[in-house]
């Protein structure tokens, strides 16, 4: 079956091509009448405007990439879910691609962006990520990127982010206050400025705050070996009394780790985080997190890259502020 034109409608209707278009428009000097025949018909033979020779007339293919490291990861989820519902009520669609974390196949989806004539980009960068060359072509074809989250060390550049600062410090507060003394922090990868941001402002409020605490840095990339480096650090005579972890995938490892040491919350040990706000719930008592919303941010990050789109060129570093959740794990 051959999909419907507007000649098709046009020569079933007695109209003409240019008539039929401009009532599907809803333009104002097609009757009422003959408009609502066309739309009964289109609607009748399921007709759908050529998206492609949309985008040649209005060089706007409605259509948003997003890229992400995984999308097993409940604060990308709850980001993408965020941008899908503003593109449903603005006429998007979206497009999503996976990195896994690699540089080649992060430059390899800005091909396929660009291919796909996206009107705009979202981009969570990969730790390795050290030549941004894919994106300056992006921008160079009139494709405006946003980061998010994970975000080049560079300035002048479009980019939605939690407070990090902000996070990291109220994070280290709150353990000051529980009076804790030998606290571990178990952080991401250090070459990211996400995770730089957080431990500078967790390192600095700790110290100003609770002088004489002792703190263990450590980093971790993944669930397991944040439960690696937790399991060597409750094995030191000198045990520590919390744990503070910069996101849910190395609460998720910390948690491991103490419950394979048996270790009971809060009176044992206390643990705090940054979470997306979903896994400090599964645990009992709920863990106490500052929460750091990705579906928040991709409402931000929406109407940033819309005002991109149409036109803006201010670049801008928008943030999220962060607030802290109590559960009972201090």
């Amino acid at each position: 079956m051959t999909s419907t034109t507007l000649k098709k409608i046009a020569q079933t209707l007695g109209f003409s091509i240019s008539t039929v278009s401009r009532a599907l428009k809803h333009h104002p000097d097609i009757s009422v009448t003959t408009r609502n025949k066309i739309l009964e018909l289109a609607n009748t033979l399921d007709y759908e405007p050529n998206s492609f020779a949309v985008h040649l007339r209005t060089q706007n293919s409605k259509l948003i990439g997003i890229m992400v490291p995984t999308i097993y990861n409940f604060f990308y989820e709850s980001f993408i879910s965020a941008i899908e519902e503003e593109c449903r009520k603005n006429n998007y669609s979206v497009m999503i691609l996976q990195t896994a974390n690699n540089p080649i196949t992060e430059a390899e989806n800005t091909k396929l962006f660009k291919q796909n004539r996206v009107s705009g980009v979202f981009a969570c960068i990969s730790a390795d990520t050290q030549d941004y060359t894919h994106f300056t072509k992006l921008a160079d074809a009139n494709i405006p990127v946003v980061f998010f989250d994970k975000v080049p060390p560079l300035e002048a550049l479009n980019k939605v982010c939690m407070a990090d600062e902000q996070a990291g410090a109220l994070a280290a507060t709150y353990i000051a206050k529980a009076g804790k003394k030998r606290v571990v922090g178990l952080f991401g990868d250090p070459r990211l400025s996400i995770t730089a941001k957080r431990l500078a402002a967790f390192k600095s409020t700790l110290a100003s705050s609770a002088p004489k605490t002792e703190l263990s840095i450590l980093h971790a990339n993944t669930s397991i070996s944040g439960t690696e480096q937790i399991l060597k650090a409750l094995d030191v005579t000198k045990k520590a009394d919390a744990i503070f972890c910069m996101s849910d995938e190395l609460l998720i490892g910390a948690m491991k780790a103490i419950q394979q040491k048996a270790l009971k919350i809060p009176k044992d040990i206390g643990i705090i985080g940054i979470s997306n706000g979903f896994i400090p719930t599964l645990f009992y008592p709920e863990i106490t997190f500052v929460e750091t919303s990705g579906y928040k941010l991709g409402k931000l990050a929406f109407t940033h890259l819309i005002n991109c789109i149409s036109g803006s060129v201010l670049t801008e570093e928008l943030t999220l502020d962060a607030t802290l959740v109590e559960g009972g794990s201090m």
